[in-house]
């Protein structure tokens, strides 16, 4: 039975996964469509950023969050937490049972099902973002599909099952790369209108021409990094840095050590070792390899077996 007590209640993929990547893939599966198999690993394409304060006491012990019940006034242990479905005001309970008789049916398949025009997804649609890395033998027709979709411009639509739950996702190539970006469904994309904010209106030919001469004095043909990096959260790490050096507040806690194996790799590496893994061997022409079986054969010397002698 799955541990549905860890999920967050927005069933994210990667809701209890490590942000730290490692040298294990993150799901395996086939990337399939028409009569095309492609076997993949999948790998985060993000980790969790800003600055990782966490909250303590007084006496600088890490604290826990605990479900209350305000009624009774105390915690509620695990055992007895229900799950509820609101309906018109009222919670019509679903148990464990019930909800993994309505999860999705196992599958290990990729299936794309369409490709659309890469311009076709409004980013608000585009939720996690990872990377697909060929597994041993199917590099050939995983570069083919890269380079296809490159060339048409044209993103893969497809659906797979990830931790119970049926996601769908984007199949895009970068650069002879594959990444699957997973999509938020219709439901959960709000319209403009739902936010308070009126249909445009039509304006004034002068006043547009004075924003484009604004718009294009900022213009740059590529974001800069820069833009891209966590100020704040450097400050913060800057000024716990510098009070750790200087024993300012500075309290002992025990931090939970990293598991064995979980060697932190660049994922970019790993993905060019599995290219490279799959690239075809250059063949010896035949004069050649002749050349270099000889020469082996020369330099070869005949060893005699050694006799034994068993002790009496």
């Amino acid at each position: 039975m799955p541990d549905r007590s860890k999920t967050n209640g927005e069933g994210s993929p990667e809701s209890g996964a490590d942000d730290t990547p490692t040298n294990r893939p993150f799901w395996s599966g086939v990337l399939t469509f028409g009569l095309v198999s492609i076997p993949v690993d999948l790998y985060p394409a993000t980790r969790a950023g800003g600055a990782p304060l966490r909250l303590l006491d007084e006496d600088g012990t890490p604290l826990q969050r605990r479900y209350y019940c305000p009624e009774d006034d105390e915690d509620v242990p695990a055992d007895q937490l229900v799950r509820g479905y609101e309906l018109d005001g009222h919670y019509v309970t679903v148990t464990d049972e019930e909800l993994e008789a309505l999860d999705p049916k196992k599958s290990r398949e990729i299936d794309l099902r369409l490709f659309v025009a890469r311009d076709a997804i409004d980013p608000f649609y585009l939720a996690h973002g990872y990377f697909l890395a060929p597994e041993a033998g199917s590099g050939k027709a995983y570069r083919l599909l890269a380079a296809v979709m490159e060339r048409t411009k044209r993103v893969g639509i497809a659906t797979f099952v990830m931790r119970d739950k049926e996601h769908l996702v984007a199949i895009v190539s970068d650069g002879g790369v594959l990444r699957a970006e997973t999509l938020r469904f219709h439901d959960e994309v709000r319209s403009a209108e739902s936010a308070g904010i009126p249909k445009g209106r039509k304006t004034e030919a002068a006043l547009v021409k004075k924003f484009e001469k604004a718009v294009e004095s900022l213009a740059v043909a590529r974001l800069p990094s820069g833009e891209l990096t966590d100020e704040h959260a450097d400050r913060v790490k800057t000024l716990a840095e510098k009070k750790a050096r200087k024993k300012t507040d500075v309290v002992h806690a025990e931090v939970p050590s990293a598991p064995r194996g979980a060697d932190v790799i660049d994922l970019m590496e790993v993905l060019k070792r599995s290219l490279a893994a799959n690239e075809p061997r250059k063949r010896t022409s035949a004069p050649a390899a002749k050349k270099a079986v000889a020469k082996r054969r020369s330099g070869h010397k005949r060893r005699t077996p050694e006799r034994r002698t068993s002790a009496r």
